[in-house]
């Protein structure tokens, strides 16, 4: 690797410009990286001092401050949101991808759709959800209120990566089984999506990072009650909403820390965990 390096070097140095576009992306790569230790190593070395058996109690006070209840909490609407993003996400995506006549419009109408609702801030979405889910619908503050904003909010990031997956399967893959005698229902579902696995995965991780560190939109929709939910129907906070409601009552700030390092310690386990099995199911694949 160091040789191919010092080659590259030196080809590069021959050329200013290469030379010049070289630098500028190794430099942009080392800030990025540097940038991404220096917060973890700020969040770690200010909240790990802080942890407390308190912080893990399964009730909430203003003396303990647990995060056990809102940590709980968000495991909870994460599967809500999923179990209804993924499947709509995916089955869009396969319509769009393997049974609309490439170049139409209506591909094109809901590609626009999709990138626009993507750029939507999370403010918006909340107030969405608080209008429709919470009051039209008369869920009131709820798991089941969130989990609809926060599904609709990652729908399109699931579509498009699904979409992205789905098309980088070559298309040799889908003639050998047509030409096999499968049909096109079996093709997708026995050849495509399962080759397309790792790609659908790392959109369902971005969507699972989202859940996770989204805040504004759950104010207005799942509620900031600090108690462990009894359903799906009653109010509760996430471990953002958590976060943000200590921090701003300037009391917990050092229990806010400590929030942060379990946030941040989960999102890389959930992360981690995906990553694996995205790994083994394409192995799998590939040696099938």
């Amino acid at each position: 690797m160091f040789k191919n390096f010092k080659k590259q070097w030196l080809a590069y140095r021959r050329d200013p410009k290469s030379f010049f576009l070289f630098f500028s992306v190794c430099l942009a790569a080392l800030i990025t990286i540097l940038a991404l230790f220096f917060i973890i190593a700020y969040i770690l070395v200010k909240g790990i001092p802080n942890f407390t058996p308190d912080l893990f109690d399964r009730t909430y006070t203003t003396e303990n401050v647990s995060l056990l209840p809102a940590l709980i909490n968000t495991l909870f609407i994460m599967l809500l949101s999923l179990l209804f993003a993924v499947p709509v996400g995916i089955g869009a995506a396969v319509y769009l991808t393997e049974y609309a006549r490439r170049g139409n419009r209506l591909v094109q109408v809901v590609g626009i759709t999709a990138e626009t609702l993507s750029g939507i801030p999370s403010i918006i979405y909340g107030l969405f959800g608080s209008l429709f889910f919470v009051k039209y619908l008369g869920l009131g503050l709820s798991l089941l209120s969130g989990a609809l904003t926060l599904s609709i909010m990652i729908l399109p990031l699931i579509m498009r990566t699904t979409e992205e997956a789905l098309r980088s399967v070559p298309d040799s893959f889908r003639e050998g089984s047509f030409g096999l005698g499968a049909g096109k229902l079996r093709t997708v579902f026995s050849i495509v999506l399962p080759c397309a696995v790792p790609g659908i995965l790392s959109g369902i991780i971005l969507g699972i990072g989202r859940i996770f560190g989204e805040s504004a939109a759950l104010i207005f929709t799942a509620g900031t009650v600090a108690e462990i939910a009894d359903s799906i129907f009653s109010s509760a906070r996430t471990l953002s909403v958590h976060m943000y409601s200590i921090s701003g009552e300037g009391l917990y700030i050092n229990q806010t820390y400590a929030t942060a390092v379990v946030l941040l310690v989960v999102v890389i386990l959930i992360n981690g965990l995906s990553g694996f099995i995205a790994k083994k199911i394409g192995g799998k694949n590939t040696d099938g």
